[in-house]
């Protein structure tokens, strides 16, 4: 049996990403604490709870999916070699079109759009109004 609940071959998959990647075990920082949440007595007691720390980039990770500890710590691992990833591929121009986009978002109206707008908002209550009974004055 291996170092983690999970079959070999997914343990034999993450020991091959970690070498792909240049990561060694020696360079993982590992510390446990109490979860917190959903899991009853076991995580208030136990520390089910995984942080891993990569040193050579300073990457920290923070588990607590499951009640198991050593299943904790492969999904830790996995999600630490997600973000390495991250940084050594270039995910982070993705990120960077995401804050684009809102920023985008957020950023005033042309003049002519918000004529439209207004137009189309001033189109609508006169369609409202004339849903409205006649008063009687």
């Amino acid at each position: 049996m291996g170092a983690f609940p999970v079959s070999l071959e997914k343990e034999n998959q993450l020991a091959l990403r970690m070498a792909a990647l240049g990561v060694c075990a020696a360079d993982i920082e590992e510390s446990f604490v109490r979860s917190g949440g959903h899991g009853g007595q076991n995580v208030n007691k136990v520390s089910t709870c995984v942080m891993l720390v990569h040193r050579p980039t300073g990457v920290s990770v923070k588990c607590q999916e499951t009640r198991q500890q050593g299943l904790n710590r492969f999904i830790a691992r996995r999600l630490l070699l997600d973000k390495i990833e991250e940084r050594k591929n270039g995910f982070i121009a993705a990120q960077r079109a995401e804050i684009e986009k809102i920023r985008r978002q957020k950023r005033k109206r042309s003049r002519r759009a918000k004529n439209k707008m207004l137009a189309d908002k001033s189109h609508h209550s006169g369609k409202k109004a004339a849903r409205r009974p006649v008063a009687m004055e």
